[in-house]
């Protein structure tokens, strides 16, 4: 009850903007790229990472275990990897839509149907292996070998049900299991605004066992679960309830094991959430709850501590859509399911 109560107060400044709106309204990839990188100018020392046109959307990014990268799932259902200016994006991972179905070719460069393609959204590595694993929002639970190739199919149910709506995901590198979430059984993620809209509280919290190569439902019924992080000790997983402007701390080892507690309340709603290396979180949010009213640029993303508090915010992306932010090597990597760029920002240009 408490839970359905926090969902009201946070997205009700949004459902009656959604009455207000067509269903869906979609620009152009070309004027979409336009706009974006005009306002993404304006953030001082942000460096761009330009993807290859048609695709956008590098939602997540990931390293390997001797650095390389970052890697992301883009537009067309691809895994890319940056391989530096000169270089640029290079495939790394393609899944099996993109042979055997002729709309899918990478080398048609048209803007693809997600929900054929598929849709790489949450995706990290296992360091040890080298495997990659990626929540496909269509497609299901992928892991992609070592070196990168195929990106198969490792599950796509739990508990006698169909993923609906992967989302986020992160590996415990001490065990490689996977946490990820499904983040509604009624509404793919063309519609996720309805999950908020409406209140739909069917996601799940799931747990791909590597070992025993099961996938377990740790929590069901939620509230749309998106980003989930491990906890540097492993004991607990800190997932993001978008509706609720909240993180949920959700215990899966231990004493308190297959328990849960609210972890922070945030100032917008939160997308994908990182460790910050020192115990916190970095919590990308899509916008603050006040709305889109006024000059000012809204809070992007914000630093939780290992107590649950804001302890730094992000500023002045003036209003491109944040999806993740990550530290890493005394930076800033910034993602966005909707940009045709993925950005890295030195720590030295944050006020």
């Amino acid at each position: 009850m408490a839970m359905a109560t926090a969902a009201r107060s946070c997205y009700s400044f949004l459902a009656p903007l959604l009455l207000l709106l067509p269903p869906l309204v979609v620009l152009s990839a070309a004027a979409a790229a336009a706009v974006l990188l005009n306002e993404t100018m304006d953030v001082p020392g942000l460096v761009v990472m330009t993807l290859p046109s048609p695709v956008f959307g590098p939602e997540s990014l990931a390293f390997d275990g001797r650095g390389g990268g970052p890697y992301s799932g883009v537009s067309d259902g691809r895994v890319l990897r940056w391989e530096g200016g000169l270089r640029g994006w290079t495939e790394y991972a393609h899944n099996s839509k993109h042979k055997s179905v002729a709309i899918c070719a990478p080398d048609k460069k048209l803007v693809v149907p997600e929900s054929v393609c598929g849709r790489p959204l949450g995706l990290q590595f296992h360091r040890k292996s080298g495997e990659l694993y990626v929540a496909d929002a269509y497609l299901g639970l992928l892991k992609v070998p070592p070196g990168g190739g195929l990106a198969r199919v490792v599950a796509s149910e739990a508990g006698g049900e169909p993923f609906n709506f992967l989302n986020g995901l992160d590996v415990d590198q001490r065990t490689g299991d996977v946490y990820f979430t499904d983040s509604s059984a009624v509404y793919r993620r063309s519609e996720y605004l309805l999950v908020v809209a409406l209140g739909d509280e069917t996601g799940r919290l799931l747990r791909y066992d590597r070992a025993a190569r099961r996938v377990d439902v740790l929590r069901a019924g939620l509230s749309y679960p998106n980003g989930v992080a491990v906890s540097a000790a492993g004991d607990h997983v800190v997932v993001a309830h978008t509706a609720l402007c909240e993180l949920w701390r959700y215990w899966v080892r231990g004493p308190r094991a297959n328990t849960s507690e609210l972890f922070a309340e945030l100032p917008g709603y939160p997308d994908n959430v990182r460790a910050d290396g020192r115990g916190g979180y970095w919590v990308a949010l899509s916008t603050d709850q006040g709305g889109i009213a006024g000059d000012e640029a809204p809070t992007v993303a914000v630093r939780v501590s290992p107590e649950g508090n804001v302890t730094e915010t992000l500023d002045g992306f003036s209003f491109v859509t944040v999806s993740e932010v990550g530290e890493r090597g005394g930076k800033l990597w910034v993602g966005s399911v909707d940009t045709p760029y993925a950005g890295e920002l030195g720590r030295r240009c944050l006020s």
